[in-house]
């Protein structure tokens, strides 16, 4: 199981809910959350072998910002 950190806008649950459909249809991910109180709004995705290009052009698509984080 692989684990990806990135930077995000998502920063409320309105915008939980808007991603959620985009992040559940990506093959990729077996579990991904936001931590909304942390000031980059991290996003964690894991998986057996998540994607970063996609899992990008997933949070894009929804309409928010994200950044791989090292």
């Amino acid at each position: 199981m692989s684990t990806l950190k990135f930077k995000t806008s998502i920063n409320c649950a309105n915008c939980l809910r808007a991603v959620t459909p985009f992040l559940d249809a990506e093959a990729s991910i077996d579990k991904w959350q936001v931590d909304t109180n942390d000031p980059a709004k991290t996003l964690t995705v894991e998986g057996e072998n998540p994607i970063p290009e996609l899992i990008m052009k997933a949070v894009s698509q929804a309409g928010f910002d994200i950044e791989p984080m090292a």
